[in-house]
């Protein structure tokens, strides 16, 4: 901040309290080209995704600067398993997450949020999809589709942090209500700030 005084703080949604508070706007992935629009800012210091803010930089003329932060899981995810699906599957579209690497965006027929895609494979004209993102969303995209075929695009993108939530481990919070996670009302208040702006444009 002290680097660019001129840039508006963009942070996306799933950082911690510290960094929204730090930040002028919330966004999600799905909503990320309307908040880097929505401000009044021309020049934008996007935090902590870099692939998600150059796909963001396509869309917009704002002036971007990413932080050089990723998503471990989505940068497994290489242009050359893209070409492999393909060649297996040669009747799929292919959808990726923003938050791939630039070179596999290039090679996606959409690139859309886990909702988008979710959204996607809804339509009558998908039959099968090979699907750039965790590799979760496979289970949904079946059950909700049980007539269409979907392909993870790689074997690779497991998310490690995400397969350490379960069921049971719900249940306990919600018997338990715990563990309890407690904000410093200064940061609280600013990260709270954040996320409205976020909300009002939604």
């Amino acid at each position: 901040k002290k680097e660019l005084p001129g840039a508006a703080v963009v942070c996306y949604v799933n950082t911690t309290a510290d960094v929204k508070a730090e930040s002028d706007i919330c966004c999600t992935s799905s909503n990320a080209v309307r908040v880097v629009e929505s401000v009044a800012n021309e020049e934008v210091l996007f935090v902590p995704d870099q692939n998600l803010g150059h796909y963001v930089s396509t869309q917009t003329k704002k002036k971007m600067t990413f932080w050089p932060g990723y998503c471990p899981t989505h940068a497994r995810i290489t242009a050359g398993d893209i070409a492999q699906r393909r060649k297996e599957h040669p009747r799929a579209r292919v959808v990726v997450h923003p938050e791939c690497l630039p070179e596999v965006i290039d090679r996606a027929d959409a690139v859309l949020s886990t909702g988008g895609i979710i959204r996607y494979a809804r339509q009558e004209d998908v039959r099968e999809l090979i699907v750039g993102t965790e590799s979760g969303i496979i289970h949904r995209l079946q059950k909700e589709n049980p007539d269409k075929k979907f392909f993870p695009v790689s074997p690779k993108a497991v998310c490690p942090n995400m397969k350490l939530i379960n069921l049971e481990k719900v249940l306990w919070a919600l018997e338990d209500l715990a563990p309890v996670v407690k904000v410093p009302e200064p940061i609280r208040s600013r990260a709270k700030a954040a996320v409205d702006r976020m909300l009002a444009i939604v």
